[in-house]
């Protein structure tokens, strides 16, 4: 997994180089607003207002920073002692801000989606073992691919539903959290990704969720 938000330094944040333009960091933070703010379609049900807000808090701060020579070369002066990599080459290509999101999916509609979670309740209330997985006081990756096979339910239907993308959620159940985002980015796939099975209370199994990823790193 990599480091929480809050520990990324204010490139990292961005996601761009070093050396990128005043245009490129203004591009960066721009699209990073479009994806944070509370009004955003794509990512509203995933953070709450206080992680929200702690985001879009920080990111101004990188923003304002990095966007004032005097107080960008004042940064990189405190920075570079803490290890900033030095891998920015003067016209090297300036990375664009990751897309945590895939926007062009489409959703399922309303009537749809009403009769897919009465199927999934109704599968739910019958099984077994998915009230003995969340009776657990830690869950795993393993567990949520457990009872989405239960379920019967595609892992690309989760995909099309929540918008997150696919890799995302191959390396959620997969337990491959060094590749997913930061620590709020995961716990907002986990909750969405309960919600779309029906599985509730999804905020109360996403936190059990994260205690057993903290316990395992």
């Amino acid at each position: 997994m990599e480091k929480d938000f809050d520990q990324m330094n204010y490139y990292e944040m961005l996601d761009i180089r070093p050396d990128a333009s005043a245009l490129e960091i203004r591009s960066a933070y721009n699209a990073a607003l479009q994806m944070y703010q509370p009004d955003s379609l794509v990512s509203y049900s995933f953070f709450s207002r206080e992680e929200r807000n702690k985001i879009l808090s920080l990111l101004e701060k990188a923003y304002l920073t990095l966007i004032n020579e005097a107080q960008k070369a004042k940064y990189d002066n405190e920075l570079n002692p803490q290890g900033i990599s030095p891998d920015a080459e003067k016209g090297a290509a300036v990375k664009k801000p990751v897309n945590i999101f895939d926007i062009n999916r489409q959703g399922f509609s309303s009537p749809a989606r009403k009769n897919h979670s009465v199927e999934l309740k109704i599968k739910i209330s019958r099984s077994q073992n998915i009230p003995e997985i969340l009776s657990r006081q830690e869950i795993r990756g393993a567990d949520l691919r457990t009872i989405r096979n239960e379920l019967g339910v595609a892992i690309e239907t989760i995909h099309q539903e929540t918008k997150i993308r696919l890799d995302y959620l191959n390396y959620l159940e997969e337990d491959k959290t060094e590749k997913l985002p930061a620590a709020v980015f995961i716990k907002g796939f986990v909750r969405a990704y309960l919600k779309s099975l029906c599985i509730e209370p999804a905020d109360e199994i996403s936190a059990r969720y994260m205690n057993g990823l903290a316990h395992k790193n």
